[in-house]
C-alpha cells in the first residue's frame, strides 16, 4: 500500500483533500483524530461526532485545532466545511449526511448505536471505515451487501491486528503461499477479567476499563479473529479457538506445533491466537507451497524447508494506519478487510458468572458474559446467542459458568435494529437453521444432505 503517501501527497500538491468525519471521540477516536489533523496531507478531518460534545471539542484541541463550531443541522455542517471551519456535533446522522464529506470513520465499539450510523453512511453514499470489530463481527455480512449496492465501501480499518492480519494475507496469497493458519498475538486472555480488575491499568494508560476487559476478557480477539474469517473464507478449528499460552518471550516459530495443522491443510484455513508468543503485539501468517523448485528459494531464502512456512509483522500501530484505510477506500476503493460473502465465523455468548432467571445480561467487556468463537453453520444450527445482540436480553432460566448461551435462554429486547438486521443476514445468506439441526437429528439422509450443502 505504499501509494497511498504518493496519492495523498499529490491530492495536497493541488489543494485538495479527502474529507472525512469521525463518529466517537474515545481513546481511539482522538489518536485517529490527532494523526489526521497533523500527519496526513491530502486528508482534512472537517467533523467529529460524539454524545458528550466536550470529549469532540477536547479531540480537536488535542490535535492542535483551537476553534471549532456545534452545530446542529447538516446545512450548518455543509456551510462551515465550504468555510473550512471544523464542525462537531451529538448527532452523527448529519456527518452521515453531509454532502461535502467522503468517508465516515465509525471508532464507538458500540452495536446497535452504531448499526444506525453506519447503514445512514451506506445510504448517503459515504465509505465507512470501521474500527469496531463488535458491529463487524455481529453483522458485518449484511452490510457489506448494503455497500456493495450503494457503490461505497465498508472496510475494516489497517493498523488495527485485523487489518494487519489482512494485509499479511493477501501479501503471502500473492506469493503464491497458501494461507492455512492467520494468527492474533496476545499477551494476557483470562475470561473472568471485569472492569473493575482492569481499572487500575485502564486508568494508567486513560482508556475506558470497559474496552480494556473486552480485551483481556477474549471477547475482542473473538470478534478480530472472526472478521478475519469472514473475509477470507477461513474458519476456527473448535470453539474459542486453540489459543495456545506459551512462556513468555517464546518465538512464533516454536509455536506451531501447538496448532494441528496438517489435517487443516487440506481445508480453507484457519483463524486463531497464541499468548505470551514474540514478537508481540504481532500478526502471523502460516503457509504451504507445493511447489518444489520454489521451497528450494523458500529455504535459501532462511524461512526453512517447509512445510510451514511462517510469516509475521511484529507490530500493529492502531490508529496511526487509519489514515491509510481512508485513502485506500476513497481514492483506490480497495478495503483493507470486508466480508468476502457471507458469515463464516460468529462470536457467541459464554456465562462470565453463573447467571440466574431474570437477570438482564450487561455489555460487551462488562461482568456477565464473555465472547468465544464458533463456526457461523454450528452458531445458526445450535441457535447460539451471539455477543453483539447480548446486551440488555432478559435471561429466561438459569446459566451456568462457562455455558454458552442460546436464544431460547433469553428474551429479546424489542424493537432493536440488530435483531432485524441479524435475521436479514441469516435470510439473504441462506444461512442453515436449528430447524434443520433437529431433522438432522431425525433424520441421517436429511443430515447427510445439509452437511454436504454447508
Amino acid at each position: 500500500m505504499i501509494i497511498v503517501d504518493n496519492a495523498l501527497a499529490k491530492l495536497a500538491a493541488q489543494n485538495k483533500s479527502i474529507k472525512v468525519g469521525i463518529v466517537g471521540a474515545g481513546f481511539m477516536g482522538r489518536g485517529i483524530a490527532l494523526q489526521i489533523c497533523k500527519y496526513v496531507p491530502g486528508m482534512e478531518l472537517v467533523a467529529i461526532s460524539n454524545r458528550n460534545i466536550e470529549k469532540a471539542k477536547y479531540a480537536y484541541n488535542q490535535s492542535g485545532v483551537e476553534e471549532c463550531v456545534e452545530v446542529n443541522s447538516t446545512e450548518q455542517l455543509d456551510k462551515n466545511i465550504l468555510n473550512g471551519v471544523y464542525s462537531i456535533t451529538t448527532d452523527p446522522t448529519l456527518l452521515c449526511k453531509s454532502a461535502g464529506i467522503d468517508a465516515i470513520i465509525e471508532v464507538t465499539g458500540a452495536v446497535e448505536a452504531s448499526a444506525r450510523v453506519v447503514l445512514c453512511a451506506i445510504e448517503n453514499k459515504k465509505h465507512v471505515i470501521l474500527m469496531n470489530a463488535e458491529l463487524d463481527g455481529t453483522v458485518g455480512p449484511i452490510l457489506k451487501a448494503y455497500a456493495d449496492k450503494a457503490g461505497v465501501i465498508l472496510t475494516n480499518a489497517d493498523g488495527d491486528q485485523p487489518g494487519v492480519m489482512m494485509n499479511l494475507y493477501r501479501f503471502v496469497k500473492g506469493l503464491g503461499v497458501k494461507p492455512v493458519l492467520v494468527g492474533n498475538v496476545k499477551g494476557l486472555h483470562d475470561p473472568y477479567r471485569n472492569p473493575q480488575t482492569q481499572k487500575e491499568f485502564a486508568e494508567k494508560w486513560g482508556q475506558n476499563p470497559v474496552m480494556v476487559t473486552s480485551f483481556a476478557d477474549g471477547s475482542k480477539i473473538s470478534f478480530e479473529q472472526a472478521i478475519l474469517a469472514n473475509g477470507t473464507g477461513m474458519r476456527v478449528a473448535k470453539r474459542g479457538m486453540i489459543g495456545p499460552s506459551v512462556p513468555s518471550g517464546t518465538h512464533l516459530k516454536d509455536v506451531l506445533d501447538k496448532y494441528p495443522l496438517e489435517e487443516l491443510t487440506k481445508g480453507p484455513g484457519i483463524v486463531d491466537y497464541v499468548v505470551g508468543a514474540e514478537p508481540s503485539p504481532g500478526v502471523f501468517v502460516v503457509g504451504t507451497h507445493d511447489d518444489p523448485i520454489q521451497q528450494h528459494y523458500l529455504n535459501l531464502y532462511k524461512l526453512g524447508e517447509g512445510p510451514l512456512y511462517l510469516f509475521y509483522t511484529p507490530y500493529h500501530l492502531c490508529h496511526f494506519e487509519v489514515p491509510q484505510t481512508v485513502a485506500r477506500a476513497v481514492l483506490f476503493k480497495d478495503a483493507a478487510l470486508t466480508p468476502l460473502d457471507k458469515p463464516y465465523v460468529e462470536v457467541v455468548t459464554a456465562a462470565k458468572v453463573d447467571l440466574k432467571t431474570g437477570d438482564i445480561l450487561d455489555g460487551i467487556g462488562e461482568f456477565m458474559s464473555y465472547g468465544l468463537c464458533e463456526n457461523a453453520d454450528t452458531t445458526a444450527l445450535e441457535n447460539l446467542l451471539p455477543l453483539g445482540v447480548a446486551e440488555n436480553c432478559i435471561l429466561k432460566r438459569n446459566v451456568a459458568k462457562d455455558q454458552v448461551l442460546t436464544y431460547d435462554d433469553v428474551i429479546l429486547p424489542q424493537g432493536r435494529l440488530i435483531d432485524k438486521l441479524r435475521k436479514e443476514q441469516n435470510e439473504h445468506f441462506k444461512m442453515p437453521t436449528h430447524q434443520q439441526a433437529t431433522k438432522v437429528k431425525s433424520n441421517p439422509i436429511v443430515g447427510a444432505i445439509l452437511k454436504f450443502i454447508i
